[in-house]
């Protein structure tokens, strides 16, 4: 989702973008995702380019270089230092982690846990539906059902999550096209199993420790491999959502 919003933001002329992650992001949807410059010191996406810095001073250096830094930041302290005129919080984590009003002109909150003329300035709804990418001003987006969205009629069945805690190795990538009740890799020796026909459209890095039940991938069923490589409907969606809530905050 940050990617997406930083991609739609960047293409409609914001060039001083920074964004902010841990030090270990476990992306799934990794072809389409800026945090794998975290990991691999800089990532493109739709031909859109994030670089990893070492530090704030270095963001002029990368806007120069029309592309967009990211920096390892748990605590949001580079938010503090820079005060930007607009923050988005796409953690997703379907809760606020500590986000206020006050970290910016304009604060933006996606999804499940934020109150619009609360804790921010305006909220933005993620569940797939009727209601997708509508900007609230006072309320909050529909609460986290943990469900998720529906894919060509299939829902719960295109995620693939840890059978149990341990580490997840596979011999698959992204792009590479399954069929029900193929291996798709292991957590230590319990097998992870795709239970539907498709293509693996996100996969987190082999060797990476995981929890029990924590989604570790998707199956896209509609098995179109280019989808693989764009952002999805909803993260463009939801861009062009920030976008309006930005330009109404700035335009009123």
């Amino acid at each position: 989702m940050a990617t997406g919003i930083a991609v739609r933001l960047f293409n409609a002329g914001f060039r001083q973008i920074f964004m902010i992650d841990i030090s270990a992001p476990m992306t799934v949807r990794r072809r389409v995702s800026f945090s794998e410059a975290i990991h691999d010191g800089t990532a493109l996406v739709e031909g859109v380019r994030a670089v990893k810095t070492s530090a704030s001073d270095q963001f002029q250096t990368a806007w120069a270089n029309k592309t967009v830094p990211i920096l390892v930041d748990p605590e949001w302290q580079t938010i503090r230092e820079i005060r930007p005129h607009v923050v988005i919080d796409a953690v997703i984590a379907k809760r606020n982690l500590g986000t206020t009003k006050s970290e910016a002109p304009l604060v933006i909150g996606l999804g499940p846990g934020f109150t619009a003329g609360k804790d921010v300035h305006m909220a933005i709804e993620t569940n797939r539906g009727h209601d997708l990418g509508r900007v609230i001003l006072d309320g909050s987006p529909e609460p986290n059902t943990g469900i998720p969205g529906t894919i060509a009629g299939i829902a719960g069945e295109r995620v693939l999550r840890a059978p149990c805690a341990g580490v997840f190795t596979s011999h698959l990538d992204i792009g590479a096209l399954v069929q029900k009740g193929d291996v798709v890799g292991h957590v230590d020796n319990k097998l992870v199993l795709t239970l539907i026909d498709g293509v693996i459209r996100g996969l987190i890095r082999p060797h990476t420790r995981v929890t029990e039940g924590l989604k570790i991938g998707d199956v896209d069923p509609r098995g179109n491999i280019d989808y693989c490589t764009t952002i999805s409907e909803k993260a463009r969606a939801i861009g062009g959502s920030v976008l309006e809530a930005i330009l109404r905050h700035y335009n009123s």
